[in-house]
């Protein structure tokens, strides 16, 4: 019989919201829309004003063993990329209470999410210049040299042995800086942004046009732009091993319960790319 969280979750939401309110404090700023929980309800984030300027706060809490890992600085170390459009973090607070917070006042991004889960399930309207945009972000990024990691071949191996055995050679055939989470829940319109810098670092080469064409699946239209926009990677050796990576890794995802609705279509997706 399955265990009843539900008041516990309820409690560490109230929590979750305790630690936004004590960032608020900390900067000065008021909120001014309602609070979003991320992924697991483990960060906090909302709109805030300061003397009439508008800002973004997030608030992310993670247990003190992983805190040593790029993504628990990744935000603020994407300020080296300033051409882009994407937020800026202009202050940082952490503290410890029970797990560690870390709270990051952003620069504020207009328009609104293109979905409001990671993989599209409704089509949208994009024009040719967010698209443009799109690839110019995700070129600009995979020549950015770094030694941030998003993906270590150890754990490139793990997933794609997990998900396909010995049908997929794990090794890497090439590198390259990656945003690592390039979904239509971080991407912007009606003018082009990119949220969540987290996961930026180092990943086989086409892993974001890859993440982005497979959380696109379920709106053949939209995946079809997708491809159209990155053949020139995704038709690749690299692009197309970048996709059986992706794969293998929402495969997981879905085994723990999320959209449930892509297994299907990945599947199809990884039998293509296998035969190809």
């Amino acid at each position: 019989m399955p265990i009843d969280t539900s008041e516990a979750d309820a409690r560490f939401r109230q929590w979750m919201r305790g630690n936004l309110d004590r960032a608020v404090e900390h900067f000065g700023v008021v909120v001014t829309g309602d609070p979003l929980l991320g992924w697991h309800d483990r960060s906090i984030s909302g709109s805030v004003r300061k003397d009439d300027a508008e800002y973004w706060l997030r608030v992310v809490s993670e247990d003190k063993q992983w805190i040593g890992g790029d993504f628990w600085t990744g935000n603020l170390d994407a300020n080296v990329l300033a051409d882009l459009a994407k937020p800026r973090v202009l202050d940082v607070v952490e503290w410890a209470e029970w797990r560690q917070q870390r709270a990051e006042l952003m620069t504020w991004m207009p328009g609104q999410p293109c979905s409001p889960t990671d993989a599209l399930r409704t089509e949208v309207e994009l024009p040719d210049e967010w698209w443009a945009e799109l690839r110019r972000t995700t070129d600009t990024v995979a020549a950015t040299p770094t030694t941030r990691v998003n993906s270590s071949q150890d754990k490139i191996t793990d997933r794609i042995v997990q998900r396909f055995g010995d049908a997929v050679d794990p090794t890497v055939p090439e590198w390259e800086t990656v945003h690592g989470d390039v979904h239509w829940a971080n991407l912007l319109r009606p003018r082009f942004g990119l949220l969540d810098w987290e996961w930026w670092g180092r990943g086989p080469a086409g892993t974001d046009a890859a993440t982005l064409l497979c959380y696109s699946l379920l709106t053949p239209t939209i995946a079809q732009r997708v491809h159209d926009v990155y053949a020139d990677i995704l038709d690749t050796d690299a692009g197309r091993f970048a996709q059986l990576y992706t794969i293998a890794r929402l495969s997981r995802r879905i085994s723990g319960g999320e959209f449930p609705d892509l297994a299907e279509p990945l599947e199809r997706h990884a039998r293509t790319l296998l035969s190809s």
